[in-house]
């Protein structure tokens, strides 16, 4: 994807930015007071619901006044105060375009980032390794992210296969370095480096009947899910020469993933699967599977699932993944999906766009809209040009229809 080079600033201190003696971590309480300030603009609401006769400027200036205290927050000596202010700076930068407050603090926002995933615990760890997703998203794949991927990059690395550390710490840093690793890296070097710390993740998942002392590993499925789909999403970058090798090797191993116990574990393996396929017939338009037989089986077994002893929202999520799975190892066809924002729409028409959007989608949640909308780093992703302007009297009609569809959640 391009990737643009233009620094929007040369800083070499923060804005403002003042040496400040850090208090080491302990396990202390909050207090009351502490934690009511963070809780208290944590609802991604307060970021999203003005109302027309705001002042703007005002309510910037009011914004960026909380988010400032919540970084110094992110260096308190309370773990449940530095997880709070982790949380509703996330909620934060879902919620708004904030370049050029981020530009002027990333280097603080970097060590607070980098010495939370370090010293914290899971919690504290997981939120962590979010945020940093959300600073490269919101700084995009320019030199400052890059900086900031050099840093985290290798903290991510050694929790991610740290087996010590929580399987949930270890699965926010392997979603993390993912993404972050998605946005910045140039470096073929750098992308095969990543690539292969999450493929000694999830491979384990092809022996996942015994581990290393002959124990049941299913505990550690959450963990080669995320390493699994983050792999993924950087298949979808690398040269066409690193792809065909990358379908020699997992093409014919991915297909016992799909008798997992875990239904999340069989979707992301059908999804997975259905992805390299389509990549396949790509790099190769006379590409052959010997074993599609039995494969599209498999596919079809899991498409029409009527086990009983399954939960039944399972065997529909599953069931509805697997017909378009079928659909494309069979048929080499995508169901279309449209996705809208504002006055726009985007179609999703293959599954490489599909795995680029619910990743990105997953991170920002309800703001995913708005940075369709705003985030020129997305828009390039997703190629959907530049950001469109758009005037007074569309904002307002914008605005009436969203809270005229409130009005009618409300009263039905």
């Amino acid at each position: 994807m391009p990737k643009s080079k233009k620094r929007g600033s040369n800083h070499q201190r923060e804005a403002g930015g003042q040496p400040r003696n850090v208090q080491p971590f302990s396990d202390e309480d909050a207090s009351i007071e502490t934690m009511s300030h963070c809780s208290g603009f944590s609802d991604p609401a307060s970021f999203t619901e003005d109302g027309p006769e705001v002042d703007e400027e005002a309510t910037q200036e009011d914004l960026e006044y909380k988010l400032k205290g919540f970084i110094d927050l992110t260096l308190d000596k309370s773990a449940k105060t530095r997880q709070a202010a982790l949380e509703s700076l996330k909620n934060a930068f879902s919620s708004k375009i904030l370049y050029e407050f981020i530009m002027e603090r990333r280097m603080t926002l970097t060590d607070s980032i980098e010495r939370c995933i370090k010293k914290g615990k899971s919690d504290e760890q997981c939120a962590a390794a979010g945020l940093a997703c959300l600073l490269c998203v919101q700084l995009g794949s320019g030199i400052e992210s890059e900086e900031i991927f050099k840093t985290l990059g290798p903290v991510l690395k050694k929790i991610v296969c740290d087996g010590a550390a929580s399987i949930q710490a270890r699965q926010a840093c392997a979603t993390c370095l993912g993404i972050c690793c998605f946005i910045v890296t140039d470096d073929i070097t750098e992308l095969f480096s990543t690539m292969e710390c999450l493929e000694n993740i999830f491979t384990k998942a092809y022996q996942r009947d015994r581990d290393t002392n002959g124990v049941s590993g299913t505990h550690n499925i959450v963990l080669h899910i995320s390493a699994l789909l983050a792999w993924t999403l950087l298949l979808t970058i690398c040269p066409m020469n690193e792809v065909k090798k990358k379908i020699e090797m997992h093409l014919y191993k991915l297909p016992s993933l799909l008798s997992c116990d875990d239904v999340n574990m069989r979707i992301a393996a059908g999804e997975t699967l259905a992805l390299l396929f389509e990549l396949a017939r790509e790099t190769d338009a006379d590409f052959f599977y010997e074993d599609m037989e039995p494969l599209t089986e498999k596919l079809r077994a899991l498409a029409t699932d009527g086990n009983k002893h399954r939960a039944k929202v399972d065997k529909r999520k599953q069931r509805s993944v697997f017909r378009d799975v079928l659909r494309a190892v069979e048929e080499r066809d995508f169901p279309t999906e449209t996705v809208k924002f504002g006055p726009e729409r985007m179609y999703i028409d293959c599954w490489v766009k599909k795995q680029t959007y619910d990743t990105f989608k997953e991170i920002l949640g309800s703001g995913m809209q708005y940075h369709l909308q705003s985030n020129e780093f997305l828009r390039n992703v997703f190629e959907l040009g530049p950001p469109v302007m758009l005037d007074a009297a569309t904002l307002k009609t914008m605005k009436i229809s969203r809270f005229e569809r409130m009005d009618e959640e409300n009263s039905a």
